[in-house]
């Protein structure tokens, strides 16, 4: 009896190794086939379209007392472009061209109304554009086109005063202007005390989508501070 427990039990534990093989081989498989979309240019789900309240960029630039950043300067900024994310459904790429296509300072030019930093653009299209699948060029159109198609609260605009407000509210305030924009398309993220950014998911064609993995990572706290305009 006790040599046919010894081989019973033999028999379970070779079951239990070829298992665990079998699923080792299982997970190599998936994280392989991962790796083969990870950072190929031009296959992704989906965009983030990030909006950076500029108040908030130049206090705190101020606080850590580095140099002076170029939009925080003469001209009043609010929400600025930080940038256009290609994302997948779990995690982004990344510099998808190593070394990047060389970025043409006209083009870059060109995008200072929306993103007011040449160092800015260029680390934009270093990382994400890259991994757009589009040219320097289609990439910047098509940034030009997200953010027109986002429309900012008026009151935030000309924002005079320093404003608190739940990320709540203010993810409201962009859904009431924005028809079709949905609670799971936009979210909130902030710094410990200020509000740092708008996040709106949109699909390749510009249409506004849900997106879990975004809205997870969005700020919970339950008022933030909105420093005012420059010049407001």
């Amino acid at each position: 009896m006790f040599h046919s427990r010894l081989h019973s039990f033999s028999r379970l534990m070779i079951s239990l190794t070829l298992a665990l093989a079998a699923g080792l081989v299982g997970l190599a498989g998936s994280a392989k086939a991962q790796d083969r979309r990870q950072n190929t240019p031009g296959e992704f789900d989906f965009y983030v379209l990030s909006l950076s309240w500029s108040p908030s960029f130049c206090e705190e630039a101020a606080e850590r007392g580095g140099r002076s950043q170029i939009q925080c300067g003469g001209r009043p900024y609010a929400f600025v472009v930080h940038g256009l994310w290609p994302q997948y459904e779990n995690g982004f790429p990344e510099y998808c061209q190593r070394p990047s296509p060389r970025l043409n300072r006209n083009i870059v030019s060109s995008m200072l109304d929306l993103m007011p930093a040449p160092g800015l653009i260029f680390n934009e299209w270093d990382k994400h554009g890259t991994c757009s699948g589009l040219g320097e060029r289609g990439y910047f159109e098509t940034i030009r086109k997200a953010r027109a198609t986002v429309k900012i609260p008026a009151e935030f605009l000309e924002l005079s005063e320093p404003k608190t407000i739940a990320p709540g509210d203010l993810e409201e305030a962009f859904i009431k202007v924005n028809p079709g924009l949905s609670p799971s398309a936009i979210s909130v993220t902030c710094d410990s005390r200020r509000l740092s950014e708008v996040r709106i998911c949109l699909s390749k064609d510009l249409q506004f989508r849900a997106c879990e993995e975004i809205d997870r990572r969005a700020c919970r706290r339950d008022q933030v501070l909105m420093p005012p305009v420059r010049g407001g």
